[in-house]
Parts: C-alpha cells; structure tokens; sequence
C-alpha cells in the first residue's frame, strides 16, 4: 500500500523546493515530474528541434530516451540516457521550450505511466501541473501552491543567478507569463485546482513556513 502526496502549481510558487525538503524530512520519495519533461526536450534541442511542428520527431524521443532520477549525496540528480544533465535542463532555452513539449498529449501519456510506474508500492511526494487531477486524481493528500506573478519571477530570477544562468528579471517575469498561460490553457494536462485540494498561497510566506504548513496538512490525512 502506497501513501502518495501530490503537489500542483504555478512556475516559482516553491514546489520544487517545498517538495523535496519534504521528502528528507518525512521519508518520502521525491519524484520530480517537470524534470522529466526537461528531459524531453533538451534532447529535442540536442537534435535541433525547436518547434512544436515537429511533433512525431518529439513523441519519439519520448518513447526512445531513458529518463532515471537518483539521490546522491542528499541531492536529487537527473539522469538523461546515462549522463547526469540536472543543470542543463535548467538553461533558459529549455525553459522557452518545455511547456510546449509538455503539452503534447502522447508525450504525457508516455510520461505519466513513467511516473506511476516509478510511484508504485512507495510512499511519494510529486509535484507538477496535472499530479492532483492526471496522474493521481486518488492522491492521499492534494495541494496545490498558488503566488502572485511578480513574486515568483522574483523568486525564479534568484534561483537562476545563483545557478549562474544569465536572464533579466523582466527576461523571467515574461518567461513565467508565457508558462503560465501555456501550462493553464494545455489541450491535455491543463493546470487547475483539483476538488478536494487544498489551496496555499506563498505569496508572502518563506519557504520553512510553507514546509511546515504543508508537513501538518500531511500529517492530519496520515
């Protein structure tokens, strides 16, 4: 019997963040979601394909790469047919691009029987934009993070000086604008509020805070 937390949101709400410190804290296994379609295309910019007019190519190389996620040394690494790529599908052309691979339906199809085959007989926590409503509609305990605009491109604009990727604050506020129109308005796997989620605005919370909100909500379902 597995115990599956699952987590949707916004870009620069603090899913990622939230959910893996989670993770340590409580045991459970993360599986990071949006890395896997990160995955994707930085093979599609690999092989040079930069639109979503070459749709077939994309859906091939989602059935035809090997995606693992592994912990080491406390830190959640992703590994692209063997190599360890966790900075590179950070860089701000994967970024540009990853909403609309996601959006295409057979990528997600292919990618959500990867995560509920990861997920099986385990305790998780995962985080994305359809886990609550696709991927485990049945989750023990829904969440879904919500933050004004400005707040998370702030947040994102930080994150990426830090991890030495060159973008302006109005070069991220734009960025996040554009994902977030795309990952609301997805043929399939559209973001939304789930029934039954609990919704946790971060606005003005720091991240400890917003841990120990989600951590108590956890353990009432448990």
């Amino acid at each position: 019997m597995s115990f599956v937390v699952a987590i949707d949101g916004l870009a620069g709400t603090g899913k990622g963040t939230v959910t893996k410190l989670i993770a340590e804290e409580m045991g459970l296994v993360n599986i990071d979601t949006g890395a896997m379609y990160r995955c994707i295309t930085l093979e599609c910019i690999n092989r040079g394909i930069y639109n979503i007019e070459q749709k077939e190519k994309i859906i091939q190389i989602a059935r035809s790469v090997e995606i693992k996620i592994e912990h080491i040394d406390g830190n959640q690494e992703i590994f692209l047919d063997g190599k360890n790529v966790s900075k590179e599908i950070r860089s701000k052309e994967v970024s540009a691009f990853v909403s609309y691979v996601s959006s295409i339906p057979e990528v997600r199809e292919i990618m959500v029987e990867l995560q509920r085959k990861i997920a099986e007989g385990k305790d998780v926590i995962m985080e994305g934009r359809d886990i609550t409503t696709v991927v485990f509609p049945n989750a023990d305990v829904k969440i879904y993070l919500d933050a004004e605009v400005e707040e998370r491109a702030n947040r994102r604009y930080k994150e990426n000086k830090e991890k030495g990727i060159e973008m302006t604050y109005e070069e991220t506020l734009e960025a996040i604008k554009k994902r977030d129109y795309n990952d609301i308005h997805k043929p399939v796997g559209a973001l939304k509020i789930a029934d039954g989620a609990t919704i946790v605005d971060t606005t003005h919370m720091t991240i400890e805070e917003v841990k120990e909100k989600i951590k108590q909500i956890i353990l009432n379902k448990k």
